[in-house]
């Protein structure tokens, strides 16, 4: 071993010329991997360090819909201080009679914030910008509320027909993630001023937290028990500085997960570049091959020599994509610090970045194995005439063997490492399948290519029989390309698709307006209005309460492990509702529905595919705890439940008996028959605000754009990591025609002799590469559309159009490209003197 690394080493005094498609692949597709773990270990870091300053404490405890007893309060109370914060969806009114919807949080000044701080603008004393002043509060708004209601500190806005004075803008809120997705700019006032303005009922759709700050070395694990014994039935839900948010936690990892795949995907198809270098690699060593073995180097040190340069080689690529990687969260950070809505705490990741270093180094491994293996058992004589009688020797079984052993190890490696098994299992078997299918490809293309009739003219006879010569270029350009092509069509289907459901889908099905704490006296009143606002409008009410899961069949939530697409309905709090009759736009699919008799019990209606996803069947009990209050209800029947059209649907829906009694608001929609009316929806905003000040509305379209803006973030994050497999194919290609160099550089050299024009040569060429990017574009069109049909179909649940406008774009791109990349290799090529290699034949 040390002499063939002396050996290896010495050879490599030349360069690394030939080798930087070979170098460009390996560090791209580690970098991505590495810069994506990276970005992600990051964040999660970030949350860990920053978690106190998340959830505004040591621990927090939150509760829907009414706020803790005496008894729980002076529970959490022993154990350190509380700061409390309310918060809730109210409507913000402005002078003019502007409204629009804002998170509204009530602090204490005298408490908040426990960790972290507010910054403000102008700055100043929390309980002076609050406080009382001329007889009206204050408050702190977002400076988007100021611009859509055309405001500016210093004016009044009313919140549920009581004043405040805006006395600042919020320039940085520390527990902001706690409070999720919001759907309009925040308000910060004092609970003293929430008090004033009755927002607060029983039933009405609120929240409390009460975040603990624990004496110095107390121990997390021990409060949380004692909590838990000294206040059993409250519900809460528990977070704490270590997991602030367990389950952004989970999303970072399921996203990284998915670009980890895409990155891997980068890699993948710089393999096939890597498959190229090396072939090209071994072509232009043949002379030194042919050497050693006729002074009596075995085929083994052959073999080992030139494996030992290539991967040396490919040890310097997975340096530089370390380094890109590593180098990518301290630039996210520089670059987008002030508009990061995360905490991102930059760090260099062992773990994550040698995960990557293996992936590069058993990818280069996988495939330079063979062309490598071939060079073993070549006699010497075949070496020295390989350039005009290329010799077809398999590996022997051992590198064989070999490279089964390094695929075996990259997909164990990418499924021990992945969050979602399944997803990763699911994404080896398709890499396969497209692997197996491009090659089928091509055999057919060639197999195709060799039967056809012999055209008369010149170019057309040359581009065909180029297509099945030995040593075409076939095999790699359709693997390349079409892996290529594949992602682009399934990034644009997905695209289009999920764009499409959300901006033109649900609107269309959507009611225009939510209203939600309708007092439950003022529900007619309210009715009445909208009918006389909207006379042909569909008007739709429910009462509505928030609850908890705590039990099925029994058994406490904490000790079942439900699938991944059922995990979110036993995770935090639900709306929940009753009614008499089945609920429009539901269907009973198990069961019946209760009468008037048996709805005096306590029955539920579950939603049917989540039933069946849990478990759950008919006769089961749930038990969910609303208002403090555990309630157990029997499984009467499951339902089928249409969530696009984004009406009123409940996953749980129980008798009218279970709740009798029980404080609620109601919730109500309103449907316009034209759909989207933004004149009309603006003037029913602003009446409701004036007379019921209380109530809270949304307007589908502003939820739908918060969710459409988020998405849109999600698209360009995934299409950033694709470009990186896209960018690898192209570098792919390019080494294809790269690799193929030698052989059309004697096949031009004979035909200049012979008479061929350069014209006529380019023009064979042409042709050429235009059949193998057509016949690959095509596969691409094919592939990549059932590849986007089982993402948004399958995974997403979405409603699938096949829309190959961006798509056809992208195939048309491809077949372009692929014949610009072979021209652009054969140009140079074709301006070769033919004496110097005419005395080599």
């Amino acid at each position: 071993m040390p002499l063939i690394l002396r050996l290896a080493l010495r050879e490599l005094r030349g360069g690394l010329s030939g080798f930087g498609v070979f170098l460009a692949c390996i560090s791209l597709g580690v970098a991505a991997i590495a810069g994506i773990a990276s970005v992600s270990r990051s964040l999660s870091d970030g949350l860990g360090r920053e978690g106190r300053r998340i959830i505004g404490g040591d621990l927090s405890y939150s509760l829907i819909n009414r706020e803790a007893t005496e008894q729980e309060r002076a529970v959490l109370g022993k154990e350190g201080r509380l700061d409390i914060i309310a918060s809730l969806r109210a409507m913000a009114v402005a002078p003019g009679g502007d409204a629009t919807l804002v998170e509204l949080k009530a602090v204490d000044p005298a408490t908040y914030p426990a960790a972290g701080e507010l910054v403000t603008d102008p700055p100043g004393d929390l309980a002076g910008l609050l406080g009382v002043k001329d007889g009206v509060p204050g408050a702190l708004a977002d400076p988007a509320l100021l611009t859509r209601l055309d405001l500016k500190p210093g004016d009044r806005i009313t919140l549920a027909g009581h004043p405040l004075t805006v006395r600042g803008t919020i320039q940085s809120e520390p527990d902001k993630i706690a409070g999720g997705i919001g759907f309009g700019p925040r308000l910060i006032v004092s609970q003293e001023a929430l008090r004033g303005t009755g927002l607060v009922q029983p039933g009405s759709l609120s929240r409390w937290s009460y975040r603990v700050q624990l004496p110095p070395g107390a121990a997390l694990d021990v409060v949380e028990a004692r909590v838990r014994q000294g206040a059993p039935e409250a519900g809460w839900q528990v977070r704490s500085r270590a997991n602030a948010d367990p389950r952004f936690a989970q999303s970072i990892e399921r996203f990284t997960q998915f670009l980890t795949l895409v990155g891997l995907t980068a890699l993948i198809v710089g393999g096939v570049g890597v498959a190229n270098a090396v072939h090209a690699f071994v072509e232009r060593k043949r002379g030194a091959i042919a050497t050693l073995k006729s002074i009596g180097a075995p085929g083994s040190t052959v073999v080992t020599l030139y494996l030992t340069q290539v991967m040396l080689i490919a040890g310097l690529g997975t340096l530089i994509g370390l380094a890109l990687g590593a180098s990518l969260p301290f630039l996210v950070e520089a670059l987008f610090s002030e508009s990061l809505p995360l905490p991102l705490n930059p760090t260099i990741a062992p773990g994550e970045l040698a995960l990557a270093a293996a992936y590069g180094l058993l990818t280069a491994f996988a495939f330079a194995i063979t062309p490598l293996g071939r060079a073993h058992d070549v006699p010497v004589s075949g070496l020295f005439r390989d350039t005009v009688d290329p010799a077809r020797v398999a590996p022997r079984r051992r590198y064989r063997l070999w490279l089964g052993t390094s695929i075996l190890l990259l997909v164990g490696l990418s499924v021990a490492t992945s969050f979602d098994r399944r997803v990763a299992m699911i994404f080896i078997a398709a890499s396969g399948i497209a692997f197996g299918l491009l090659h089928l490809v091509a055999l057919g293309l060639m197999a195709g290519a060799r039967r056809l009739p012999h055209p008369k003219w010149a170019a057309p006879r040359m581009a065909l029989a180029n297509l099945h010569r030995p040593g075409a270029l076939t095999p790699t350009i359709v693997l390349s390309l079409g892996l290529g092509v594949t992602l682009l069509v399934a990034l644009s289907l997905i695209d289009a698709n999920v764009r499409r459901t959300i901006s033109a889908t649900l609107p269309a099905k959507a009611p225009n307006l939510f209203f939600l704490d309708i007092p439950s006296r003022e529900t007619g009143p309210f009715r009445d209005y909208l009918r006389a606002q909207a006379p042909s409008g569909k008007i739709e009410e429910v009462p509505m309460m928030r609850g908890r899961i705590v039990a099925l069949n029994g058994v406490p939530v904490r000790k079942i492990r439900p699938p991944e697409d059922a995990a979110w309905v036993l995770d935090g709090d639900r709306g929940i509702t009753y009614a008499d009759t089945v609920p429009e736009g539901t269907k009973v699919e198990e069961g019946r529905w209760w009468d008037a008799g048996e709805g005096a019990g306590h029955l539920v209606s579950f939603e049917g595919d989540l039933a069946r996803m849990l478990g759950l069947k008919l006769g089961d009990t749930v038990t969910v705890n609303v208002l403090g209050r555990d309630v157990t209800a029997t499984i009467f029947n499951l339902r089928k439940v249409e969530w696009r059209n984004l009406g009123i649907n409940f996953v749980m829906v129980f008798s009218p008996g279970t709740f009798k009694g029980a404080p609620h608001s109601d919730l109500a929609t309103l449907s316009l028959p034209g759909g989207p009316d933004a004149a009309t929806e603006n003037r029913i905003l602003r009446g409701v605000a004036k007379e019921f000040p209380s109530v809270t509305s949304v307007r589908v379209k502003d939820a739908l754009d918060a969710v459409g803006d988020l998405v849109g973030r999600l698209v360009l994050a995934i299409r950033g990591a694709s470009g990186v497999a896209i960018l690898a194919s192209l570098l792919v290609l390019g080494g294809a025609v790269a690799a193929g160099h030698r052989a059309r550089l004697y096949d031009a050299v004979v035909l200049k002799v012979l008479g061929a024009s350069r014209s006529r040569l380019l023009s064979a060429y042409a042709l050429e590469y235009a059949a193998l990017g057509l016949a690959t574009a095509l596969f691409g069109l094919i592939a990549g559309s059932a590849a986007g049909w089982v993402i948004v179909a399958k995974v997403m649940h979405l409603d699938f159009q096949l829309d190959l406008s961006g798509a056809l774009i992208a195939a048309g791109a491809a077949v372009l490209l692929a014949i610009l990349l072979g021209l652009a290799g054969t140009v140079r090529i074709l301006g070769q003197k033919p004496a110097p290699y005419l005395r080599e034949l």
